[in-house]
């Protein structure tokens, strides 16, 4: 994985009292993208291993693939509590140790409900994403936390990228079907070195009397204006995004992104005729390496305006889908992902120095439960708006669809930004 969101720590960006090193957020990232790896590498071959199961034509393959993405939205905000009030290592642990337990019992079904069940508790038990941000967020904060979520983002690409290449390999050796009782092996040994982590405590956290006075501070502001349902505060600090606009940005990323994945092999083959499979895989890939690339940088240059980051991103990947409904030569088609991946990158990275400003006074677990619920919300439409328009109007219609839902973020985090020039520059 090329991504160094962490570069060699300055004197300002050592980890304070109660944090955590450079080494101990590799090790979070490295378990991170074991637990990826292993979630996201076998759903793409559910067509191959549904007829064994007694689906001949894979017709339950659509419905499966979300499956666990709907239990995981499900789970997410309670784990978050539980690991606000029982510690977050331990919620870490169980969250890895969750994902062994259910592929396992995947691999080793053997009809269509217990493979069913098995998806099901994937999803609810595993949760890995609020699990590990919620113990980075523990013990880091700013630009440590943001660039500690950049890195847990570039773990998830890398996986995405290389666990279906995988699996392929394996194929003529091990069925896709018992390749999870392989892969139960990953999350099992990511319990292992977590395990030998510290519980984080926030940086500074009970040590000075100013810490304990802010959050003070903060509970009271939002009792006398009026909390959220997650708790915010109505009046949010100068400089810091309401948690409800941080949830409408990831809703709308989430989904503006993701529309376009299920059926992009359909609409490469489509206007690129007689393509290959490595080189479709490929294009599929190249925003995700265009992440792992650029990220660190992005990261620096967008680290105090992600506002100004996230409407760019938007802009770009609305560029991005529309060109793929028109894209018909392989270097047409190449470009138009690469400006995806550019939005990808710059709204990734945005959206998690957002939720790192956010992270300020409030209960991680929680917040990034519920982040991960609202993110896996946007998945879900993304699906199954996806599968309604390609029904009825065919592949390059989703890209459409994406591209509307990206222009009409990209104005709204656009006006945000301008207001949230104008509120730095009345302070």
């Amino acid at each position: 994985m090329t991504v160094d969101a962490l570069p060699r720590q300055s004197e300002r960006d050592a980890a304070p009292p109660g944090g955590i090193g450079r080494r101990q957020v590799h090790a979070v990232a490295a378990c991170y993208f074991v637990a990826s790896f292993a979630a996201l590498g076998l759903p793409p071959y559910l067509t191959a291993i549904l007829p064994g199961l007694g689906d001949p034509q894979g017709r339950w393959a659509g419905v499966l693939y979300i499956v666990p993405t709907v239990f995981s939205a499900l789970g997410a905000p309670l784990w978050g509590r539980l690991a606000d009030r029982y510690g977050r290592k331990r919620l870490l642990l169980r969250a890895q140790l969750g994902l062994a337990v259910s592929f396992l019992l995947a691999g080793a079904a053997d009809s269509l409900p217990a493979f069913t069940l098995a998806l099901v508790l994937q999803g609810f038990l595993g949760g890995t994403f609020a699990a590990t941000n919620g113990y980075l967020a523990a013990a880091l904060d700013g630009a440590r936390l943001s660039r500690a979520l950049t890195l847990m983002q570039g773990s998830a690409r890398a996986a995405l990228v290389a666990a279906p290449i995988l699996v392929g390999a394996l194929s003529p050796w091990i069925d896709p079907h018992r390749q999870y009782l392989l892969m139960a092996v990953l999350p099992l040994a990511a319990a292992v070195l977590l395990s030998l982590l510290p519980e984080p405590g926030r940086p500074g956290a009970g040590t000075t009397a100013e810490a304990g006075a802010t959050a003070v501070a903060e509970a009271a502001a939002g009792a006398v204006a009026g909390a959220t349902p997650t708790g915010a505060p109505a009046d949010e600090p100068i400089g810091r995004t309401p948690l409800r606009v941080l949830y409408g940005l990831e809703f709308a990323f989430v989904f503006a992104t993701i529309i376009s994945f299920p059926y992009l092999i359909a609409l490469a083959e489509e206007r690129l005729p007689g393509v290959s499979g490595t080189t479709t895989g490929v294009l599929f890939a190249l925003p995700h390496l265009c992440y792992l690339a650029f990220a660190a940088r992005t990261h620096t240059a967008f680290l105090h305006r992600p506002h100004t980051g996230i409407a760019l991103g938007f802009g770009f990947v609305a560029l991005g889908l529309a060109g793929h409904s028109v894209a018909d030569s392989l270097p047409a088609f190449a470009a138009v992902r690469l400006l995806l991946g550019a939005g990808l990158t710059l709204g990734l990275v945005c959206l998690s120095v957002l939720a790192a400003e956010a992270c300020r006074g409030r209960a991680p677990g929680r917040l990034f439960g519920s982040l991960e619920f609202v993110s896996k919300g946007g998945a879900v439409a993304a699906g199954a708006v996806a599968a309604l328009v390609n029904g009825r109007f065919g592949a390059t219609s989703p890209v459409l669809v994406g591209t509307a839902a990206a222009l009409l973020a990209a104005v709204a985090a656009a006006a945000l930004s301008s207001h949230s020039r104008q509120r730095w520059s009345r302070s």
